[in-house]
């Protein structure tokens, strides 16, 4: 028995948004009118009919953009449209957060409440929005406020979205200081976010900066530009090496992924290639949704037509005559800067057909997410392109054997494409003389939280933590540090004694952290860090696909533990909360599919066995240190709050 969603039918505003994406319906079959007389006799359907399925989220999207919500009516006209079952529909429907199937107003303020937000002062934000609105989700006229998860503006914390529903409506990012939520949802415009994340190329400029040289000198709009200050010529030389030439490239570049795995990028790029199933299809995995991280977002910004040009090299050397750019949904300027590279390099012929003149086929497709961080998981990213929900898979088979519509496929994050542009712009082994011998190049870092200049750094692999700070100004105010997290949210605290490891690999490796996503997160005196790390719980639990028991039940325990601990209520009884803890970790780590549910404990268990709570891993309250000690470590108490 499939869903009907209580026989509702779609408005007429609701069926032409629909309409829009999809062109008009052919047959009453797919919810046209009854005029046509072989329609009593004939339907139209199967594999034609379900190979439009991918394109059930920009459908939503769609909707969801000119009315402010998904409605019952909508949503079976959607499924009448695409022939997918109404109950399938709404399971992706109800899967991401920035599609809403409950009436909402067409004016939404998301209000940032995680980690980099509320050191920013997220908190009393919420509070005024509270008290002079009324609690999140309260509908008054045309507009709205919800708190959201970490919106990639770390930098400019605190953060919010406005989501806008209509034919003129545009989504904008905004810091929250500007005009304190657009004086608290009364009215107007809402401020659009200024980008200018990049402390190194301020003046005075380091010359020496790869990639991130054009941000602040070349306008993101123009093609023109862009190819005035270098664009294109990279992808020029690649057809003059050929496919195998620019795997050779980068191969011996020694370029590892920088979306966290580090995997070589030149065996990936020659499995695909190799691979005897046709199609090849690419995709760039731009759905930075990691807490703490937003390097992606500012290269998508100021640097658009960069990615394209990647892109394009990247599908030149593996075969591929299609790429899919899956861009966060709440990144909506990269968004509408993205598009705009893609359309101007479509009619410059450098995408389509004949691209540059020599017969290479090859296009882009640019894919919006909705507000869901397992799609940052590759074959979750997959299913979310395909039309489902975006719930990992079983590997193997990998994705460069059978990945997006069971063909191979190629995924590469932002920054891994952007690197490419310097391979073929110098030699691989041009390429691997920078930064150390295992990991090559250089890395783009994530700095945020209490510290001076918060931003994008860009540095050779090699250099040290401590430094990272230096160059970032230091702790602001010049306060102690209390604690320092590498990787973002599923990532590391790391001791200070540690602070001198060098940023590689095989350094982090180590000392038992990651890179991760290329976070560096600062935390003074003043933080709480019990409330920091029920806050990363919450995440966890909240973006669990729900698909596994260890992950979907682990991260709720978990966040129940540390709220217990946090406020005084284990009963005398915290050292049996922290045994839970580590066995819950234990279970997750081991069990889970994916590496949402194996990495959901790390920060915690590092912060545990670093005694940062004043609580250690055995579960002894840590008697070595007063609330006024150096650490600033604070002491629970029973009513603290």
């Amino acid at each position: 028995m499939d869903l009907h969603l209580g026989r509702a039918t779609a408005s007429t505003a609701e069926r032409a948004a629909v309409d829009a994406e999809l062109g008009p319906p052919a047959t009453r079959w797919e919810g046209g009118g009854r005029d046509r007389a072989e329609d009593g006799r004939v339907s139209y359907g199967g594999r034609d009919a379900r190979s439009q399925r991918h394109l059930l989220l920009p459908v939503l999207h769609a909707v969801q953009k000119q009315i402010g919500w998904v409605s019952d009516g909508a949503l079976t006209y959607v499924a009448q449209r695409l022939t997918v079952p109404p109950a399938e529909v709404y399971g992706v429907a109800t899967f991401y957060s920035m599609l809403s199937i409950r009436p909402r107003p067409g004016r939404v303020a998301h209000v940032c409440d995680d980690i980099a937000c509320r050191i920013g002062g997220a908190n009393p934000l919420i509070d005024q929005l509270t008290a002079d609105f009324g609690p999140a989700g309260t509908p008054r006229g045309d507009a709205t406020w919800i708190r959201s998860p970490c919106l990639g503006l770390c930098e400019r914390a605190p953060a919010v979205m406005f989501q806008l529903a209509g034919d003129e409506a545009d989504e904008s990012h905004a810091p929250a200081a500007a005009n304190q939520v657009n004086a608290v949802l009364g009215g107007g415009s809402p401020a659009v976010f200024v980008p200018g994340s990049t402390p190194q190329t301020l003046p005075p400029r380091d010359e020496s900066l790869r990639l991130l040289r054009r941000i602040g000198v070349a306008d993101p709009d123009s093609l023109d530009d862009y190819r005035a200050h270098g664009g294109y010529e990279a992808l020029r030389r690649a057809l003059q090496l050929g496919p195998a030439g620019v795997i050779r490239e980068i191969t011996d570049s020694k370029l590892m992924g920088r979306g966290g795995a580090a995997f070589p990028t030149g065996v990936k790029w020659s499995g695909v290639a190799s691979a005897p199933a046709r199609p090849h299809y690419l995709i760039c995995n731009a759905d930075e949704s990691e807490p703490g991280t937003f390097k992606d977002r500012v290269l998508m910004e100021e640097d658009p037509f960069a990615l394209v040009e990647a892109m394009t090299i990247a599908g030149y050397a593996a075969g591929c005559e299609l790429g899919y750019l899956y861009i966060r949904g709440e990144y909506p300027l990269a968004t509408r800067r993205l598009e705009g590279a893609i359309a101007q390099a479509r009619a410059r012929g450098l995408l389509g057909l004949d691209v540059m003149g020599r017969g290479f086929a090859f296009d882009i497709v640019l894919r919006r997410g909705a507000g869901a961080y397992i799609c940052g998981e590759e074959t979750a990213l997959m299913n979310s392109i395909e039309g489902y929900r975006g719930e990992p898979r079983n590997k193997p088979p990998f994705p460069t054997v059978a990945g997006l519509f069971g063909k191979p496929t190629l995924i590469n994050n932002v920054e891994t494409l952007f690197n490419v542009l310097d391979v073929i712009l110098g030699t691989g082994p041009a390429y691997a003389t920078v930064g150390t011998e295992k990991s090559t190049g250089t890395k783009l870092f994530c700095v945020s939280g209490c510290v001076t200049s918060p931003g994008v750094y860009e540095v050779p692999f090699g250099t040290t933590l401590r430094e990272m700070i230096d160059l970032a100004g230091g702790v602001r105010d010049g306060r102690p540090l209390q604690a320092l997290l590498l990787g973002g949210a599923a990532g590391t605290f790391v001791p200070e004694e540690q602070f001198d490891t060098p940023l590689t690999f095989e350094g982090t490796r180590e000392i038992g952290a990651s890179l991760g996503s290329g976070v560096i997160m600062l935390f003074d005196d003043t933080v709480d860090l019990v409330d920091i790390l029920t806050r990363v719980a919450g995440f966890f639990r909240d973006e669990s696909c729900g698909q596994c028991v260890p992950c979907r039940v682990g991260t709720v325990r978990q966040e129940e533990a540390l709220i217990r601990i946090g406020t005084g209520r284990s009963n005398g009884s915290t050292a049996a909360d922290v045994e839970l803890l580590a066995e819950l970790s234990l279970v997750m780590k081991d069990a889970s599919i994916c590496g949402l549910g194996q990495t959901a404990p790390a920060a915690l268990q590092s912060a545990l066995a670093l005694n940062l709570l004043g609580v250690g891993a055995s579960g002894a309250a840590d008697t070595s240190t007063t609330p006024e000690s150096s650490t600033g470590n604070k002491q629970r108490t029973p009513d603290a709050s």
